[in-house]
């Protein structure tokens, strides 16, 4: 299975019904593709929407009508579209439940890195700082590694995105929380070893003692 699917899977497995949810760029959006039948979520763009429907069709897509990465988006019924002081007030207010984020590096407090590398032209960090600061869950989904090196590190070299500490990491070989002791290793992928997640993980990580393997549909 491909690594961002199976990681999208296993996030959707984290929303509950009724959450409010929104989705970063990157993998997060392919959440949206694996929620369970049985669990109706809404979802929310930092541009101004509540309510964001599937990619539209080839023809029906409405230039005014994009989620905050440019993308057309449809509307389910009873959507709503408002101004970003709007949008950015229910996130710094506390009123999203959850935001799925993509990531760069996460140290071992949890700490976030995801919206510049040093070097590169970047348009700004957009509204990362805020959902990270205001969402009542932060949820991570990146792959593990990046060219072979690791993304869970022992610190972050790259500048953080929020002093907020994130509340879950869901990538291809893993499920691993944030807690008062350092960074817990939940769950890890069919076929895999903790020794094999141990060798990509800079961090140090406390191994859970109800360690469990993902259940991923398809797998």
């Amino acid at each position: 299975m491909d690594a961002k699917v199976l990681i999208a899977k296993r996030v959707a497995q984290e929303l509950k019904d009724g959450d409010l949810v929104n989705l970063g760029i990157g993998i997060p959006t392919l959440v949206a593709d694996y929620i369970p039948q049985n669990v109706k979520v809404l979802f929310q763009s930092e541009n101004g929407i509540i309510g964001m429907g599937p990619i539209p069709e080839e023809g029906l897509e409405h230039p005014d009508l994009t989620n905050a990465g440019a993308n057309y988006v449809s509307a389910i019924p009873g959507a709503v579209c408002f101004d970003s002081a709007m949008s950015f007030g229910i996130i710094r207010g506390g009123h999203l439940d959850v935001t799925v984020l993509g990531g760069l590096q996460i140290d071992e407090e949890g700490h976030l890195a995801n919206w510049m590398v040093p070097g590169k032209i970047i348009p700004g960090m957009g509204g990362a700082m805020d959902l990270v600061t205001g969402a009542k869950r932060v949820i991570i989904a990146m792959t593990h590694t990046s060219k072979g090196e690791p993304k869970i590190v022992r610190s972050c070299t790259l500048p953080l995105t929020s002093i907020r500490k994130i509340n879950l990491i869901v990538t291809e070989m893993a499920v691993i929380e944030p807690t008062q002791d350092g960074l817990e290793l939940k769950e890890i992928a069919p076929g895999l070893t903790v020794e094999e997640v141990l060798k990509v993980t800079e961090a140090k990580l406390k191994i859970s003692s109800d360690l469990k393997t993902m259940k991923i549909e398809g797998m």
